[in-house]
């Protein structure tokens, strides 16, 4: 199978800066993000009261920077992203909270770091509203249901229905609220978050089973969240979001529960991917070509230890190719892999593993090859496998390319280890 290119099957540039540039500049394989795409996406929901960035999606600090000076706070979900988030210059309370504290367990460092620093909670289990009472008493949680149904572009990105972990399931709202009450614990928002790439037929499902809820739960509600999984086009026959009709949907739900509830309540959204992204290229350098049979490969220097969406879910990125020299208008159906010793390491691929090809240019050994829409779950999801070094970060603003996470070295990848004394 053959699949579509999203872009232009030819990219000299990325972000106004000249692939080759970069390349030489910062070595492969390379993240780049451009600013002026994340704060565009921003503007986008600016509607919401509160948009509050999932940054498990991309952590670099100088994107959780580049957030905060556009008006946007952060969800974190373990206490490395708290920390994070803290160091990017967010306080740990105000209003709306800087940093929500999102599971569906806290293990012991987390919740003594919720419990000394006073972070607002996001409870995805009866367990952790027990364990945070015993703790912080006549404190303040938001819970995030589980509606009982979910969707997603995978089956392993779908968050909702009872083959998901995440949520407190809503058949245990009353038990939930019951504990609670039992450590004066305060329901003040609600969260619901069902998986990635949610349509509008869902989302009204949603809408009604937050209302549904939020009635049970009563006037202590003073926060609803609609959760994340905004969808990213990443083919040609993708649809982007109609974040108006989007908006609209929610807003009817808020003011449906003001007119019962008699006060004001904040809507809130947590985009991840949606912010980030577009945002995103993946940078490599292309170090073989060779026929296997009928197939075609392009062999670069970046696997899935550097972007693994394609081998976890079958993601599909659009790709370009930057020639080093001259080069080609023609093109030709090739595999895409990278450099590990695993048969899985294609980027070309359908959940599965089935791999496939990609109407590419002619390239040669040196040409580049440009992964984009690689800057949600791309390198926050790397790893030293192979015992390969993490990629450099680079942020694109303007004129300017800032190097803002260097390359791994060799003796990073050994760093912390040791050989017992005999």
């Amino acid at each position: 199978m053959t699949q579509s290119t999203k872009f232009s099957t030819t990219r000299s540039e990325i972000s106004g800066h000249a692939i080759k540039d970069l390349a030489e500049r910062f070595g492969t394989p390379c993240y780049f993000y451009d600013a002026q795409t994340i704060c565009d996406r921003i503007e986008q929901l600016r509607q919401f009261d509160v948009i509050r960035f999932a940054q498990k999606a991309n952590s670099n600090l100088a994107v959780l920077d580049l957030v905060r000076r556009n008006g946007v706070v952060v969800d974190a979900v373990s206490s490395g992203e708290v920390f994070r988030a803290q160091k990017a210059g967010f306080d740990y309370t105000g209003t709306p909270s800087p940093i929500v504290y999102t599971a569906d367990i806290f293990d012991r460092e987390a919740l003594d770091l919720v419990v000394e620093n006073g972070l607002h909670v996001n409870v995805g289990s009866p367990d952790m509203i027990e364990q945070y009472g015993q703790r912080v008493p006549s404190g303040e949680i938001t819970l995030r249901i589980n509606p009982g149904f979910g969707h997603g572009h995978s089956a392993k990105t779908n968050t909702g229905g009872d083959s998901s972990k995440h949520g407190i399931w809503h058949e245990e709202l009353d038990e939930c609220l019951q504990l609670a009450a039992k450590y004066q614990v305060t329901v003040t928002g609600l969260h619901m978050h069902i998986g990635s790439g949610t349509d509008f037929e869902h989302l009204s499902q949603v809408c009604e089973a937050m209302k549904t809820t939020a009635l049970k739960v009563g006037s202590t509600i003073r926060v609803i969240s609609a959760g994340g999984g905004l969808p990213t086009p990443y083919r040609d026959s993708d649809v982007g979001l109609d974040v108006d009709r989007y908006y609209q949907l929610w807003d009817k739900t808020r003011k449906e529960l003001e007119a019962e509830f008699g006060h004001a309540i904040s809507l809130e959204i947590e985009p991840g991917r949606f912010l980030v992204a577009e945002s995103g290229f993946l940078l490599t350098e292309i170090r073989a070509v060779k026929k296997m049979g009928k197939n075609l490969f392009y062999l670069v220097d970046a696997g899935f230890n550097n972007l693994a969406r394609p081998i976890l879910y079958g993601a599909y990125h659009p790709m370009s190719i930057a020639f080093s020299g001259g080069g080609s208008e023609e093109t030709q159906p090739v595999i895409v892999g990278g450099p590990l010793c695993e048969s899985g390491d294609i980027f070309t691929q359908e959940e599965g593993g089935f791999v496939c090809s990609r109407e590419l240019p002619v390239a040669a050994v040196g040409d580049y090859l440009v992964i984009e829409c690689a800057g949600a779950y791309g390198y926050v999801m790397s790893s030293n496998y192979n015992s390969k070094p993490f990629a450099a970060e680079v942020l694109l603003d303007g004129d300017s390319a800032h190097l803002i996470r260097r390359r791994q070295t060799p003796e990073d990848l050994v760093l912390g280890e040791s050989i017992p004394a005999s």
